[in-house]
């Protein structure tokens, strides 16, 4: 299995589970449910891979779904949402972490790959982490979390620039790769639970 595709897979299976949660609280039937799970999941690399010029992996690939109907089975069986807001829920905040520092990193990997410069790793690196929740939220009817939240989108593109420094470095490798993630998961949750924020207009 390559980076690459650990990095996926860990960004499907966590922001599917973010978003069974997110499901949960919108009180929406098994087909809604389904439906914001996969959006959440693969919408951002579904838009990534449009951007390319690629035939979406999601479309072309029977795990990534499988993935997200599995974690769905879990989630329903195990009852993980257990009545509380998705602000004090630890699974959601720490499923949602996960999948935004994988895919920020999947998004840059494959920008290297198709040979952008800085300034496409950080825009698909972006893109990667928050096009699908930012679908799931446009379907809710609600502002896109990036948009609002604490050091959101900020992680993914100081993950991107990171990415094309090792990169350009030539240090790109799975341990720096590894540790570039426990920082992005780290920064996430501390920007989270300390309250950071941009400055707001």
């Amino acid at each position: 299995m390559t980076i690459l595709t650990l990095a996926e897979n860990i960004g499907i299976l966590s922001f599917a589970l973010s978003g069974l949660l997110i499901s949960y609280k919108e009180r929406l039937d098994i087909l809604g449910l389904f439906i914001i799970m996969f959006l959440t999941a693969l919408g951002g690399g579904v838009v990534r891979d449009m951007l390319l010029g690629d035939p979406p992996y999601s479309f072309t690939h029977l795990l990534p779904v499988s993935m997200v109907l599995f974690v769905m089975a879990v989630g329903l069986f195990f009852k993980l949402h257990r009545n509380e807001s998705l602000e004090r829920n630890f699974w959601y905040i720490l499923s949602d972490t996960l999948g935004l520092v994988s895919f920020a990193i999947a998004g840059a990997i494959v920008a290297l790959k198709a040979g952008f410069n800085i300034y496409g790793v950080i825009f698909l690196s972006l893109i990667t982490a928050i096009g699908g929740g930012t679908l799931r939220d446009v379907l809710l009817n609600q502002i896109p979390f990036f948009l609002k939240s604490e050091f959101y989108g900020s992680v993914a593109m100081i993950i991107g620039i990171l990415v094309y420094i090792l990169s350009m470095s030539d240090l790109l490798n799975p341990w720096t790769l590894l540790l570039l993630f426990a920082g992005g998961v780290a920064l996430r949750l501390l920007a989270y639970y300390r309250g950071w924020h941009l400055p707001r207009i």
